[in-house]
């Protein structure tokens, strides 16, 4: 019996290593890719192993850019995707956590008809509404502006419904203990939900800093100049359609630079993640 639980142990780490290697080995080659000549991948005859030219090809991919599609530096891309993705994370969050808690804590008419029509607008992602939202936006001149790129993807009927959710579980006790002690709906909001709402917000601000990151048809649409793209726009427009006219070590060291923020935010929020996914009893 033990010796069979030793080999489904070993036969599941094999497995988990077999998933690791494949998941990792295209990271290895466009970190690798990023270091070698543009003249031996455009042959096809680049190493697997580092090549020599890491800071040069970085120095020139975060402050110059490329010399052919897009001029623009990297390091600018990075950071309209960083101010996008921060505005639709945090706007998500204040937006959604705001509307759970008059739904779930005031008495007003059509109360839970308002709850259904924002929950039905998950039905409703960018793609089916781009025309119309493209127009408003282009009427109120907030084209290649931050506020385009962030404030038509800021609302979020996902995010008001855990917070909802979580706000229903939430005991009657302590609402009634904050009226007691003189509490108002601000106050009780500021001082008992928010600090129990901590984990729920830090898992949400990770999926929703990813999902803000990624985008990349909505920035395509309506950013025009160089200066305003976002990195996923970038790489597109770094790779041409003639492979010998395209600088695949700036298209790879910036493909693992784009990496480098959703990878630090998950992994320096990864506790709160985990708990904010998980937790059953707050």
């Amino acid at each position: 019996m033990v010796e069979e639980e030793g080999f489904r142990r070993y036969v599941a780490h094999i497995i988990l290593w077999i998933g690791i290697a494949i998941v990792a080995f295209p990271v290895y080659i466009a970190i690798v890719a990023s270091t070698q000549d543009n003249a031996l991948i455009a042959n096809g005859q680049m190493s697997l192993l580092p090549g020599g030219h890491f800071f040069e090809v970085y120095y020139q991919t975060i402050f110059v850019g490329t010399s052919g599609s897009t001029r623009e530096p990297v390091g600018n891309m990075m950071l309209n995707s960083l101010v996008m993705a921060l505005a639709i994370a945090i706007g998500k969050i204040a937006i959604s956590i705001i509307s759970a808690y008059a739904i779930v804590y005031f008495r007003f008419p059509f109360r839970m008809a308002i709850f259904w029509i924002i929950f039905i607008t998950l039905m409703l992602p960018v793609e089916v509404r781009i025309y119309p939202t493209y127009k408003i936006v282009a009427d109120l001149h907030m084209l290649d502006s931050y506020a385009g790129l962030a404030l038509p993807l800021i609302a979020s009927a996902t995010a008001t419904l855990l917070f909802r959710q979580f706000f229903m579980t939430v005991p009657d006790e302590l609402l009634e203990a904050s009226r007691i002690d003189g509490a108002g709906p601000l106050r009780f909001f500021w001082d008992t939900l928010l600090p129990l709402s901590r984990t729920n917000m830090a898992a949400l601000f990770v999926i929703l800093f990813i999902l803000g990151w990624n985008q990349y048809l909505w920035p395509l649409l309506i950013t025009t100049r160089d200066d305003m793209q976002t990195i996923q726009v970038g790489i597109r427009k770094m790779i041409t359609t003639t492979d010998a006219l395209t600088e695949w070590p700036i298209v790879m060291a910036t493909a693992v630079l784009a990496m480098l923020p959703p990878v630090f935010v998950v992994v320096a929020m990864q506790r709160l993640f985990v708990r904010g996914l998980v937790e059953t009893e707050k």
